[in-house]
């Protein structure tokens, strides 16, 4: 899931307004709301009440949870644990992003509302990256964390798919140098090399281009270690 797609799922979080128009009930595809009167709190999809707003048509009204106090008490709750502690909603920052960007005069103390959820957001990367370097270094297939957001999921996506499968690859050729006994550092990479081809027929449903020239370097190789006539059939066959 894209960061886009995540704060279009967090813009349909229900906030209220306050209308300076007057309207009849509307329907949407995501539920029915109003009737709209002039003065008189109403509550609304956050993408509409910003709509809006940008249109001058209503004053936001802040979330319980975006007060100075409260967000204090977040942060030095954040930075006394070691684990994530539960944020006021899924999409806190989605929700901060779009109203301290467009409604920043409704919300009173903006500038350091917006300081101090910016602390937070940092304190629970630190954690996060802190929790991906310790399942890296102890070769984890999986690890458990509560409490965290959509979007600070979508943030090691970039890396750790990644990282984990390069961390299995290298699992693999240590195992097989354990298994084995191999010493050289060619048979080394000519093992890693053979199974990067293998993943790729696997998953592609089609065979390298180098596969034949590999089959035909190891057919004439003076290296006749039994795992590697193994991979060999195993790619050409």
């Amino acid at each position: 899931m894209e960061p886009y797609e995540i704060e279009f799922i967090g813009e349909n979080r229900i906030i209220s307004i306050t209308p300076n128009f007057t309207h009849d009930k509307i329907y949407l595809i995501c539920g029915e709301f109003g009737p709209f009167r002039a003065g008189l709190p109403v509550n609304v999809p956050l993408w509409l009440a910003i709509m809006l707003k940008q249109k001058q048509k209503c004053h936001v009204i802040p979330p319980d949870w975006m007060d100075v106090e409260v967000l204090e008490n977040i942060k030095e709750e954040e930075k006394r644990s070691r684990f994530f502690t539960k944020m006021p909603n899924e999409h806190y920052m989605v929700e901060a992003k779009l109203i301290l960007g467009s409604a920043a005069e409704d919300v009173p103390n903006a500038p350091e509302i917006k300081t101090i959820i910016k602390d937070i957001w940092d304190i629970r990367m630190s954690k996060l990256r802190t929790s991906m370097d310790a399942l890296m270094k102890t070769g984890g297939g999986y690890g458990r964390l509560d409490h965290l957001t959509m979007m600070e999921i979508n943030s090691v996506k970039p890396l750790l798919p990644a990282a984990m499968d390069n961390l299995l690859r290298m699992q693999m050729v240590r195992t097989c140098v354990t298994n084995c006994n191999i010493l050289s550092f060619r048979h080394i990479l000519l093992y890693f090399h053979l199974h990067f081809v293998l993943f790729t027929n696997i998953s592609e449903c089609m065979y390298h281009p180098s596969d034949h020239l590999i089959r035909d370097t190891f057919m004439h190789s003076t290296l006749k270690d039994p795992w590697i006539s193994v991979l060999d059939f195993t790619l050409v066959s």
